[in-house]
C-alpha cells in the first residue's frame, strides 16, 4: 500500500507576508521582529513580499492581521510581540485574549497564521527566546503557506468532478426540453387533423328534415 506523505516545504520565493508587530515590551518584539524577518530572507521571500506593521499591543494584533487576511493578499501571516507577567491577573487575560484571536483569523479567513507573541514570566525570559522564536515563525509561515497551496490543489479534482456532473444534468434537462418540443409538435398536428375534419363535415350537403305541421 502507498500512502502519499507531503514533505516539509520551507522554499519561501514566490510568497507574500504579512507581520503585525505589538509595540509593548518593545526591545523583546524587536528581536522577534528582526530573527523572523532574516529568517524569511534566508528562505527565499523577498524583502519587497514582506509587509510589517505595528499595533499599540497584544490585543491589537488580531485586529490589525484581520485587516491583512481579508484584503487577499497574502500567503501567510505572523503574529510578534511580548507578554511579559507582572503583579495582576492582566497577564493572563492578555495572553489568553490575544492567542484565541490570532487563532481565530486563521480559522476565519483560512490563511496559515504563526503566532510569535511570547509570554514569559520575566524579561530574561523574553530575551533568551526572543531569536529562536522569531525564527521559528517565520519557518511555521513558510511551510504552513506551501501546504495550504498543495491542499487546495488537492480539491481541484473535486471541483471538476462537481462541473461534470453540472454539465450531466444541463444534458438531462436539454433532453427533457427536446421531449418537450416533440409533445408539442404531435399537439399541434393532433389539432390541425381535428380542425380539417370539422371542415370536411361541413361541406356535407344538409339532410331535408320533416315540416312542421301549422
Amino acid at each position: 500500500m502507498e500512502i502519499e506523505v507531503f514533505q516539509s516545504d520551507l522554499d519561501g520565493s514566490g510568497l507574500r507576508i504579512g507581520m503585525v508587530q505589538s509595540r509593548f515590551n518593545e526591545p523583546v518584539a524587536q528581536m522577534l521582529r528582526d530573527a523572523c524577518l532574516d529568517e524569511l530572507v534566508s528562505l527565499g521571500v523577498a524583502a519587497e513580499d514582506i509587509f510589517v506593521c505595528t499595533v499599540p499591543g497584544a490585543l491589537e494584533v488580531p485586529v490589525a492581521l484581520q485587516q491583512l487576511a481579508a484584503s487577499g493578499e497574502f500567503d501567510a501571516l505572523i503574529a510578534v510581540g511580548a507578554v511579559i507577567r507582572g503583579d495582576t491577573y492582566h497577564f493572563e487575560v492578555v495572553s489568553n485574549e490575544s492567542a484565541a484571536g490570532v487563532a481565530r483569523v486563521a480559522l476565519d479567513f483560512n490563511l496559515p497564521v504563526a503566532n510569535a507573541i511570547l509570554t514569559t514570566d520575566t524579561d530574561e525570559q523574553a530575551q533568551a527566546r526572543a531569536d529562536a522564536k522569531g525564527a521559528e515563525a517565520a519557518r511555521v509561515a513558510v511551510e504552513m503557506a506551501n501546504l495550504a497551496s498543495s491542499l487546495s490543489a488537492l480539491g481541484g479534482d473535486e471541483d471538476d468532478d462537481e462541473d461534470d456532473e453540472d454539465d450531466y444534468d444541463d444534458d438531462d434537462d436539454e433532453d427533457d426540453e427536446d421531449e418537450d418540443d416533440e409533445d408539442e409538435d404531435d399537439d399541434d398536428e393532433d389539432d390541425e387533423e381535428l380542425q380539417v375534419e370539422e371542415e370536411d363535415d361541413d361541406d356535407e350537403p344538409a339532410r331535408p328534415g320533416r315540416g312542421r305541421r301549422e
